[in-house]
């Protein structure tokens, strides 16, 4: 069956919650989605700092003039909003998850987080004792609606308002089928991108490790490349 987008569902009237949305991941996919349209909270730790980003994020070229950005702290984020994307740094994810599992009850989360460490000879995957990242999440979460995207998409691309189209493919795993068509809509809101299916949870860490080729890839050749399917 071939990658159909006119199958995909309506996500537009969803509010889009990014927790980590003051780092460089989360405010490019924050970025992303408000120039598209979509209603976007800026989660942080701190309020202040979440509301000054989404100042600045609505204030960047292609962001609709009646857009509506705001920012929160992360609590009150998830509770705002239907669908929370995950974008911290690694060493905070568990706590950070954990501490948000009330107000995350029946959301849709996706988790983009990558265990990475970095050394001389660059970066590489670390070990997660439930597998992976969103495996945590999901371990963490239980009655949540957990799922993996955007593990693979370039930061400096997202933000880069130059940018109209980026053309790569967004790796989606799950255990649940629905959430390939809503989170495949959510990243189709982006011009040039697809949600493909790859897999339950369980095959999520490889492709949270691939993120160290890719960026081995991109210091190399001075790139900022992503994943493209063939033959779809």
């Amino acid at each position: 069956m071939a990658y159909d987008p006119s199958t995909l569902p309506d996500v537009s009237g969803l509010t889009i919650g990014i927790i980590g949305g003051t780092g460089d991941q989360g405010r490019g996919l924050a970025y992303r989605f408000a120039r598209a349209g979509l209603t976007v909270l800026i989660g942080s730790r701190s309020a202040q700092r979440a509301a000054e980003s989404a100042a600045e994020i609505a204030a960047l070229p292609g962001v609709p003039a009646d857009g509506s950005v705001s920012g929160s702290d992360n609590d009150d984020v998830a509770c705002r909003s239907d669908l929370v994307i995950i974008a911290v740094p690694w060493d905070g994810h568990a706590a950070t998850v954990g501490a948000l599992a009330e107000p995350l009850t029946g959301k849709i989360v996706v988790d983009c987080v990558n265990p990475l460490g970095f050394d001389k000879q660059g970066p590489y995957a670390l070990p997660v004792p439930e597998g992976s990242a969103v495996q945590q999440a999901a371990a963490l979460l239980p009655d949540s609606r957990v799922c993996a995207a955007f593990n693979h998409v370039s930061a400096p691309l997202l933000a880069d308002p130059e940018i109209d189209r980026i053309e790569l493919d967004v790796l989606i795993c799950t255990e649940e089928r629905e959430l390939v068509g809503i989170v495949g809509a959510l990243a189709a809101h982006i011009p040039g991108m697809r949600g493909i299916y790859a897999g339950r949870l369980r095959n999520a860490h490889q492709i949270e490790a691939f993120t160290a080729n890719l960026i081995a890839i991109n210091k190399r050749y001075k790139a900022h490349a992503g994943v493209r399917v063939t033959d779809l």
